[in-house]
């Protein structure tokens, strides 16, 4: 039994041309790709289940584009750019308290020696680090656990292992063994 019918979704000539723009630019992210093609195939009279199969995505996902092009009805396209019309919503939760550059500026100062710092220590303990973080403002506050777990997210620049199957010992050629 069929469900409800989708919303219509109609389209000015300038929003089908810009997003048969970002459907053929070749630097547009595949997921704004996928979605525009949502909103021009629903623009067509496909149903929700025939655009799944065309575009690669769930019924589900394809009725929430769907919902959400509708939600902008309305709004001019000089306000609000089809590019953030089909923009992932902002996620839920609490914002990041340390930007990308104090967290290079955290791992830069790890690396100085704390002697330079006017610290009486030969290496930075937890304690010490957040204490001289606060102290450069880098950040109003941060606890020695924090910077500990921001030392350790880095990971080695080296890998663990060789990535070679055998390293060391190669297969001598046919020509040497003679």
């Amino acid at each position: 039994m069929p469900g409800p019918k989708p919303p219509e979704i109609v389209l000015s000539d300038a929003e089908h041309r810009e997003l048969e723009r970002l459907v053929c630019a070749q630097k547009t992210g595949q997921a704004l790709v996928r979605r525009a093609r949502v909103v021009l195939l629903a623009a067509i009279g496909y149903s929700n289940t025939d655009i799944a199969e065309r575009v690669p995505m769930d019924v589900e996902a394809v009725g929430l584009w769907r919902r959400r092009w509708n939600a902008w009805r309305g709004v001019p396209l000089a306000e609000v750019s089809v590019a953030k019309r089909l923009a992932d919503a902002p996620r839920p939760g609490v914002q990041p308290r340390l930007t990308p550059e104090q967290v290079c500026q955290i791992l830069a100062l790890a690396c100085e020696q704390p002697s330079g710092s006017g610290r009486p220590i030969s290496q930075w303990s937890h304690r010490e680090l957040a204490d001289e973080i606060v102290r450069r403002g880098i950040t109003d506050r941060i606890s020695p656990r924090h910077a500990s777990r921001l030392l350790k997210s880095g990971g080695p620049a080296t890998p663990p292992r060789p990535l070679l199957a055998y390293p060391g010992s190669r297969r001598r050629s046919r020509r040497q063994d003679r």
